[in-house]
């Protein structure tokens, strides 16, 4: 059975949520579809993570985000986008992942879709959303040993490794976050990254304290150095033209994270091959496919540093505008 939507979003992220309640703002009910639950992303964020943006630039739907302090955390977000949901009574469809969208000769599209159940579905959309963000796609570094069961691309809890050695790799806010949380739980963390100074995107509210450690030699930090090769128990590294080896328990590859292009490219759109960015509309949305559209920070291409939430939340307004003038 075919099932029939006027808007179809996927990825029930925090800009898909905001297209869908603007969508809703001008008479439409549209169906979001996300592979795992609502802001997804966020959750496999560090418990203890602290966002950049303060709570007023990450409200969507005109409801206020009340925080006990200026830059909220993780779980106060996780609670915020919970209770929009609730409120905005938006239609989600969790667990359910999107496999293939399909243009029809009418110019609607086909979407077929399989539950966590293996339940396969079909649905028949007027307009698409993609919404679906870079989270779940980490850059590889592409050196031996990066797939060993030791070897993370994701840092949530830092329990785990009190007292083991863990080197962590990258200079960004990912890498210092997570060198942070390792050291207060009593692990032994030596952070490797390939520039020459710290990031300047790093937050500034916690670089004097990491670089406080640092300079106690408490955190091991290692400047213009390159990871060749990670083995049970060492990480083979590279600095000033000679090989090192570095004791680690577990790694940690904060090498940062990209959009899924062949999702959006099975649906035929374009892709600059230099930038990442897909091809469409600063205005609308609108890709060069009519009527699919994108929202968040997968319109960024490869550079996640230039749409967040606060800018991205405003991608809904531009789609929903367009949509209602058809």
């Amino acid at each position: 059975m075919v099932k029939k939507e006027d808007v179809l979003i996927v990825g029930a992220g925090p800009c898909g949520l905001s297209a869908a309640i603007e969508l809703q703002n001008i008479g439409y009910n549209p169906l979001i579809i996300e592979r795992g639950n609502i802001v997804h992303s966020l959750f496999k964020y560090p418990t203890h993570q602290q966002f950049f943006s303060s709570s007023d630039k990450l409200a969507i739907g005109g409801i206020p985000f009340y925080s006990t302090e200026r830059k909220p955390k993780r779980n106060e977000a996780l609670v915020y986008y919970r209770e929009v949901v609730k409120e905005k009574d938006l239609r989600i469809k969790a667990f359910e992942e999107v496999l293939t969208v399909r243009t029809e000769r009418s110019g609607e599209f086909i979407v077929e879709t399989k539950r966590k159940t293996g339940e396969q579905l079909t649905y028949l959309a007027k307009h698409i959303v993609i919404a679906t963000g870079y989270y779940d796609s980490p850059n590889f570094m592409n050196i031996p040993g990066e797939n060993l069961p030791h070897v993370y691309h994701y840092f949530h809890e830092a329990h785990t490794f009190f007292n083991q050695k863990v080197v962590v790799i990258g200079g960004k806010n990912s890498a210092v976050d997570a060198a942070l949380e390792l050291e207060k739980a009593g692990a032994e963390v030596t952070v490797v990254y390939r520039g020459e100074d710290y990031s300047q995107s790093i937050k500034p509210w916690i670089l004097p304290e990491f670089d406080g450690l640092v300079k106690k030699n408490v955190i091991k930090m290692h400047f213009n150095t390159l990871v060749c090769e990670i083995l049970p128990n060492k990480v083979v590294v590279e600095k000033n033209g000679e090989r090192e080896h570095v004791d680690a328990d577990f790694v940690f590859a904060m090498t940062g994270y990209h959009p899924d292009h062949s999702f959006i490219e099975g649906m035929g759109v374009k892709i600059d091959r230099n930038s990442g960015r897909p091809t469409f509309d600063k205005q609308t949305m609108e890709t060069n496919i009519e009527n699919i559209y994108i929202a968040g920070v997968i319109a960024a291409g490869n550079n996640a540093n230039e749409i967040f939430i606060e800018n991205g939340r405003e991608h809904g307004k531009l789609i929903a505008h367009s949509i209602g003038s058809k």
